[in-house]
């Protein structure tokens, strides 16, 4: 008499809803992220669309507050950037300046850092960790609390003889210098330097090179993607720095960096909000062009300091 074999339970819907799980958390994943991008990147798609439209074909009772009727212009041109340019003469000037406010406080602030978070990262020396911990406890403060300090500073350095109109208020060096000592830049370099291996550090030792010597050919080349990340950050906030900039430059209009003079667009007798766009865009775009492509070095650079 033979026994009767049990029928094999069914798993082939088992084996397809395991299957169907990671598509459908991959699809969700992507939608959230979808939305995310959605909510970072509206305000700059409304901006550009209404930088784009002509304000003459704007029909009566249509503004370009109505949403989302305003996304889609009735006619784009490229009359309103040019119009920015003929009203404001100065613009190329500001761009100008914004470039070499800028460029000064990256190369400074990367300097300042560096050589700060060496010797946190690499030197044994006497309350070291309290040092440390005083300059990350700066970060909690708002910038605004140093702004009276500062310029008391620097009206108080234009007055020393040669070279206080290089220093002090309304110059070039009297915006950026205030600005280039930051907790997070020392944060990030320290980082940085704290993942380069120390057998590296011993070996160069050993061949005789100094401590100068190890920074320029050792750290420095091997922390270029925090170095990057760093530059990236700086040169953002500078370049977006409105209040700083309009204080510390009282009395030197012309040494104006372009935030400041993009608020010239908007005004209680000039309130075109198409030329106001058209002068956001142009400001946007040098940095949104530098940061597509750098930002292989700042992805790297963040991970870097995550570790």
């Amino acid at each position: 008499m033979t026994r009767a074999v049990p029928a094999a339970p069914p798993v082939t819907r088992t084996v397809t809803r395991r299957r169907g799980r990671p598509v459908l958390r991959q699809a969700l994943t992507y939608l959230v992220l979808f939305a995310i991008f959605l909510f970072a990147a509206f305000p700059l798609i409304w901006t550009f669309v209404i930088s784009v439209t002509d304000s003459n074909a704007v029909t009566t009772g249509r503004t370009v507050y109505d949403f989302p009727a305003s996304l889609f212009p009735q006619r784009i041109t490229l009359a309103n950037f040019f119009n920015v340019v003929q009203t404001y003469p100065a613009i190329g000037r500001a761009f100008l300046n914004s470039l070499l406010i800028s460029g000064l406080s990256v190369v400074l602030t990367v300097i300042v850092s560096a050589l700060a978070a060496y010797p946190l990262a690499r030197h044994e020396f006497r309350g070291r960790a309290l040092i440390f911990g005083v300059i990350l406890a700066t970060m909690v403060l708002p910038t605004e609390t140093s702004f009276l300090v500062n310029m008391l500073t620097l009206a108080h350095l234009r007055q020393v003889p040669v070279i206080g109109p290089l220093l002090g208020l309304g110059s070039y060096l009297g915006v950026v210098l205030p600005t280039v000592s930051t907790a997070f830049g020392i944060f990030l370099m320290r980082q940085a330097f704290l993942a380069i291996p120390q057998s590296l550090l011993e070996a160069a030792r050993i061949d005789g090179a100094g401590e100068g010597l190890i920074f320029r050919r050792v750290m420095l080349p091997l922390a270029v993607p925090s170095i990057a990340a760093l530059s990236i950050f700086t040169l953002v906030n500078t370049w977006n720095s409105y209040f700083w900039p309009s204080i510390a430059l009282t009395g030197a209009q012309d040494k104006f960096p372009l935030a400041v003079e993009m608020l010239k667009l908007k005004g209680a007798f000039n309130d075109n909000i198409f030329n106001t766009a058209a002068g956001a865009v142009i400001m946007m775009v040098p940095i949104l062009l530098l940061f597509l492509f750098a930002q292989r070095f700042f992805m790297r650079g963040l991970e870097g300091a995550v570790k």
